[in-house]
């Protein structure tokens, strides 16, 4: 039998062969998965022999990641803003990047004391939830293209105990009229351009779904969407914010402005490229 290190040796060599970025870490990570424990937990237990079922199912996993499939969607679930999300690949896995887009939205709701929100793609629904946890006295209103990632957003909040707080529903932002409006709209639409897709990592264009990805046009019209509507959905003093990706920014702050959103200001990441903005009614 192969103890905890010969097996992790094994799967790093297996998987720096593949290609894939941080062989050890995933390998580490996949380990820690099947034996339940913490990653580092492994370093005091490396003359530990791995069992039979333990080794039959490591090995799966390894052959899933040799084949780049998401670390996040072998795992079934990923940790986002201090909250446990289930993921699979109905939905886009959620980025740390995205963290900072609830950050803000958390501070600016609580500064305006925002009562509605409206979460446009809400995928896993990553923000929604943690809007909706970390935000006292809103309600939040989550809408997805994808009836299967409605389902898992769903599964999420029931998981983080908020499903009160949230109405989901099955709608596409390009058809949908609210009679009832909003203080926030926040929204991480799809932001890769078309021509722009087919470059990204193989992980992303093999397993995530390519709706939640691309709007299979420039990149910028669901935020051209969003930012039209929002002059009718916003009440007077709400805001808008998006996740933009990098070069964006000052073509998503000529939208705003040509509609009247006014303190318009872009927040960079950690990387110091542009993440997010706000522009507010």
């Amino acid at each position: 039998m192969l103890t905890v290190l010969e097996s992790i040796k094994l799967s790093t060599e297996y998987l720096e062969k593949k290609g894939i970025e941080s062989p050890r870490m995933n390998a580490e990570l996949l380990l820690a998965e099947i034996l339940g424990c913490k990653r580092l937990d492994l370093y005091l237990s490396f003359d530990r022999p791995l069992d039979e079922d333990e080794t039959n199912k490591y090995r799966e996993y390894i052959a899933r990641r040799g084949k780049f499939e998401p670390l996040q969607y072998i795992t079934g679930r990923v940790e986002f803003y201090g909250l446990e999300f289930k993921v699979n690949n109905s939905v886009l896995i959620p980025r740390p990047e995205t963290e900072i887009l609830v950050e803000k939205l958390i501070d600016l709701a609580n500064e305006k004391n925002s009562k509605s929100i409206l979460d446009i793609g809400t995928g896993s629904g990553n923000i929604t939830i943690a809007a909706a946890k970390y935000l006292n006295n809103v309600s939040v209103t989550s809408i997805d293209i994808s009836q299967k990632a409605i389902n898992s957003a769903v599964e999420n909040a029931e998981l983080n105990e908020v499903k009160e707080k949230i109405t989901f529903l099955n709608k596409d932002i390009r058809a949908f009229e609210e009679s009832g409006k909003f203080d926030v709209i926040v929204s991480n639409p799809p932001y890769v351009s078309v021509k722009d897709y087919d470059t990204l990592q193989e992980e992303i264009i093999s397993y995530e779904p390519r709706e939640a990805v691309t709007d299979e046009s420039d990149g910028y019209s669901f935020y051209q969407t969003i930012i039209h509507k929002s002059v009718k959905l916003l009440n007077d003093n709400g805001f808008v914010i998006f996740e933009v990706a990098q070069g964006q920014s000052d073509y998503i702050a000529a939208m705003m402005k040509k509609v009247g959103l006014i303190n318009i200001r872009i927040i960079k990441d950690y990387q110091n490229i542009d993440r997010v903005i706000i522009g507010e009614k």
